[in-house]
């Protein structure tokens, strides 16, 4: 029997978004300090707006424009947080491996975040 989901801290994508965005910000702290203002704060905004849409999403979907809406925030805010480890990688402040696994973590947060955005009835009230 599923687990039933009573808020956004149940959703497994919203799990996931937080353990890389904490893995981000773990990682982050080793980058260089001219980067403080630039690439350390964009890559730390963006991962944590993953989970603050998705949150945003799960509490509007009453509405499912607004609740669609919201995910697909979600969804951009992950592809720009593969742009900027792409950047940490290219700048020598990430090692490939690392860099890999959070790309394709973000992928799979991606992948769920587009199946609620083009199953919107299975998750509006």
């Amino acid at each position: 029997m599923e687990k039933r989901i009573r808020s956004h801290e149940d959703l497994e994508v919203y799990r996931m978004a937080f353990k890389a965005a904490m893995n981000i910000f773990e990682l982050s702290k080793n980058f260089p300090k001219e980067e403080t203002y630039s690439l350390t704060d964009q890559i730390r905004k963006s991962s944590r707006s993953v989970c603050a849409n998705s949150a945003e999403g799960f509490r509007k979907r009453r509405y499912k424009a607004a609740m669609i809406a919201k995910y697909s925030d979600a969804e951009t805010e992950a592809a720009e947080t593969q742009v900027w480890l792409d950047f940490a990688l290219n700048c020598g402040y990430l090692k490939r491996e690392s860099h890999q696994a959070l790309k394709q973590e973000y992928d799979f947060i991606i992948g769920k975040l587009v199946r609620i955005i083009n199953n919107p009835d299975n998750w509006t009230l």
